[in-house]
């Protein structure tokens, strides 16, 4: 089987090699998935041999289908839906001292990534605001960081200046690409991909060579703005923004339990004294679609900003607690209407009885 590392997950088996080589194991995905992968038809030059598959062996878990705003699945959306991310890059950083350098550096548990399990973190100032978040899947001899490309010459950057000792390598993969899939779709084989960590919905994700992309037919914004998931700026403001404020808490981009990183003692103050005071929440939008920044008012009164959004009628906006489903908002000649999702926790205001969360948009 050479350097093909096995994923073994509830349900059944799926090989994903490794492009970086190693010995063979198995990993389990960040959240389990009591599903089954489903073939997805990709071009040919992406499939690499399929030796020493067994029949019996050919069960593959499914990525679930993600709930789109209004409950179900849109008519017109693909059922294997797959959707390249020309505005990703990836960092490749290596030598020994990997782990233990972004472990000091990062919100989330670097330990925890290994192939077919990947880690979503992100990197903050010293004061604990947001400058780069980003997914972190382990090769054999590496750590690959999906980022947003607008942002990967300057968290290299960032990141060498605390190399100091430490005996890591840090370099922009110019020759990888970033590819996302969801629904019934499987990531094509002979790449380095994984669950997306943040919610069973979200899909997968893999890394492999740009010349290898196969063509999309999904929509990836749409798909992520109806399950409320941020997406780098503009939905947060660099040295501006806290990781609690996106969600990063119920998405499973903090480990409070690795010990120190650069930033932890505000995103610990913030979470345990209850200072939260603004919150990134999913949106119906009705009427033309506000550019980021605009200000959302209620009431005449400035509550938020939107943030990133779609036409079709879905956004993100930075709102001032507490929020209220039942109440719209206007911003500019739009209409706004928070939708929770259900994943979200929002502290209850005071002396207000607890209201259930909704957990789709329409």
């Amino acid at each position: 089987m050479g350097a093909q590392q096995m994923v073994e997950q509830a349900g059944g088996q799926h090989r994903i090699p490794d492009p970086g080589g190693g010995h063979e194991q198995d990993a389990h995905g960040c959240r389990a998935l009591s599903m089954v992968w489903r073939r997805c038809p990709l071009p040919a030059p992406l499939h690499g041999p399929r030796q020493g598959r067994k029949p019996a062996a050919r069960r593959h878990r499914r990525v679930c289908a993600a709930r789109l705003v209004g409950g179900g699945a849109a008519p017109h959306l693909p059922a294997m839906p797959l959707s390249p991310l020309p505005d990703r890059a990836v960092l490749e950083v290596t030598g020994e001292d990997r782990l233990a350098f972004l472990q000091g550096l990062v919100s989330n548990d670097v330990t925890q990534a290994a192939p077919g399990r990947a880690v979503w973190a992100a990197l903050l100032t010293p004061q604990g605001k947001w400058l780069a978040d980003f997914f972190i899947v382990a090769g054999a001899d590496r750590l690959l960081l999906d980022t947003a490309a607008s942002q990967a010459g300057a968290l290299a950057q960032r990141l060498s200046r605390f190399r100091l000792r430490s005996r890591v390598a840090i370099a922009l993969r110019e020759d990888l690409a970033v590819l996302a899939g969801w629904g019934e779709s499987l990531p094509p084989e002979g790449v380095l991909a994984a669950p997306d960590p943040r919610l069973p919905e979200a899909g997968w994700r893999a890394i492999l060579n740009a010349s290898a992309i196969p063509p999309g037919d999904g929509d990836y914004a749409r798909h992520r703005l109806s399950l409320g998931l941020p997406d780098g700026a503009p939905d947060l403001e660099p040295e501006k923004s806290v990781l609690l404020e996106a969600g990063f808490d119920e998405l499973g981009g903090i480990s409070w339990s690795k010990g120190c990183y650069m930033g932890q003692e505000l995103t610990a103050r913030t979470r345990y004294r209850g200072l939260l005071k603004r919150r990134l929440v999913p949106v119906a939008v009705e009427g033309p679609l506000p550019a980021p920044g605009t200000p959302v008012l209620r009431d005449g009164a400035t509550v938020g900003e939107m943030r990133s959004g779609h036409p079709d009628g879905l956004g993100l906006a930075l709102l001032r607690l507490p929020i209220r489903e039942d109440a719209p908002l206007s911003c500019g000649a739009a209409t706004l209407t928070p939708r929770l999702p259900g994943w979200m926790r929002l502290p209850e205001p005071a002396g207000a009885p607890p209201a259930p969360p909704g957990d789709t948009l329409p």
